[in-house]
């Protein structure tokens, strides 16, 4: 598996995402349910397993009560994937999310790209400053996700970040509410993944390519293809699965984005 450098830390450079392990499907609200109900404290265990067998060896997984638990099991277990954490709205402030993932041993924590795009998207992006600099004190590499990919350019020309956390889609407005709300219609389109890649290109830090998949719409092995087109060096992709639908889906994902970036060299 290739590696990336982010900040201080090396990630795979295949990143296993948490979106479905919380019931976060962006497919409705029956399949948030399914995935609720599929993924107990095993089966989410099961598939860090996998994730490692496969060669990944990073974790991006939201600071919230039940992840850390899950995690904190996991490493007694002899579990090795690193934490990179995803601040949580409905925590509270991320200054709690970022102090959480300090105590518990995170690598890195990002500010959630709901939450950045809220901000920038009613000036007031500038709150986001406290919390980098909060980040950096504790030790954390520190970086901030976005859908829009305003938010990034404006953070990328005014904080001092370690990575970015860039989704392929813009799938809902934020200016509202910076969380995502089950049932609400989302959009992916295909404008919308052509500017955050051209966006993605004049970062001057790493990127973690996320929302790939438009949450299960794309076919795998043309997204993978699309992603070894986009990806910089030292850029990361971050997926999350769903094994109910495929078993197998972690080693499989793997081999096509592995695939995917042999046939671009």
């Amino acid at each position: 598996m290739q590696t990336a450098k982010i900040g201080t830390a090396t990630f795979s450079r295949f990143i296993l995402g948490s979106n479905p392990f919380s019931g976060f499907s962006h497919q409705g609200r029956e399949r948030d349910r399914e995935m609720v109900r599929y993924f107990t404290t095993a089966r989410i265990k099961e598939t860090l397993r996998q994730a490692e067998e496969a060669g990944i060896t990073t974790i991006i997984a939201r600071g919230d009560h039940h992840v850390v638990r899950l995690l904190m099991e996991y490493w007694d277990e002899g579990g090795k994937l690193q934490w990179s954490c995803q601040t949580c709205p409905e925590v509270g402030h991320p200054d709690r999310t970022v102090r959480k993932a300090a105590q518990v041993g995170a690598v890195a924590c990002h500010i959630h790209g709901g939450y950045a795009d809220h901000l920038f998207a009613n000036g007031r992006i500038e709150e986001l400053r406290p919390t980098v600099a909060l980040a950096r004190d504790l030790g954390l590499n520190i970086g901030v996700a976005g859908h829009n990919p305003a938010t990034l350019r404006w953070v990328d020309e005014n904080l001092d970040v370690d990575y970015y956390m860039a989704s392929y889609y813009n799938p809902i407005p934020r200016k509202k509410d910076a969380e995502h709300r089950a049932g609400t219609d989302e959009r992916y389109r295909d404008e919308d993944r052509r500017a955050m890649v051209e966006t993605i290109a004049t970062l001057s830090k790493p990127a973690i390519h996320y929302k790939v998949l438009a949450a299960g719409r794309n076919d795998p092995a043309e997204a993978f293809a699309f992603v070894a087109r986009h990806l910089r060096e030292g850029d990361a992709v971050c997926v999350g699965v769903y094994p109910a639908q495929k078993p197998g889906m972690v080693a499989e994902d793997v081999r096509l984005f592995e695939e995917a970036l042999n046939g671009k060299a």
